[in-house]
């Protein structure tokens, strides 16, 4: 009981700031795809299904979905570009199908993660997880 209530008071970094932080600490790099827990972060971008994304020189066009228990980002270094008109579009395709496809994204997810990061934000270290170890550096 005592360790439930000590992760409970836990301050938890949220979503964007270890979105941020990730591509801060491998140099803004190209691209990245990549899993958080839910659990790990606060969902400050709930919502949010294509947006852009400033971090230092670079802006990255961010897809970003919920696939319990994951948020999932996939970024690519891209000049900002207008993305609303895609935002509303892939929110609306995950209401029309009541989200299905990424619950069973995220469970798939679980059993075919095979590596993990951590990120450090100033609220503690966060692990990110991917299905495949990527190749810093590489442009695809």
């Amino acid at each position: 009981m005592l360790v439930f209530l000590r992760k409970c008071s836990k301050k938890l970094p949220k979503a964007s700031v270890v979105l941020t932080k990730y591509l801060e600490q491998n140099n803004e790099p190209q691209w990245t795809s990549f899993f958080v827990k839910y659990s790990a972060v606060i969902n400050d971008q709930r919502g949010k299904s294509h947006f852009n994304w400033k971090v230092g020189n670079s802006n990255y066009h961010v897809l970003r979905s919920g696939c319990f228990p994951f948020i999932k980002y996939h970024c690519t270094k891209r000049p900002f570009e207008n993305l609303e008109t895609e935002d509303s579009l892939f929110y609306l395709l995950k209401i029309m199908n009541l989200g299905v496809p990424l619950l069973l994204y995220g469970i798939v997810a679980v059993f075919m993660i095979s590596y993990k990061e951590i990120v450090q934000t100033s609220e503690g270290q966060v692990e990110i997880y991917f299905l495949l170890k990527e190749d810093k550096g590489a442009s695809h």
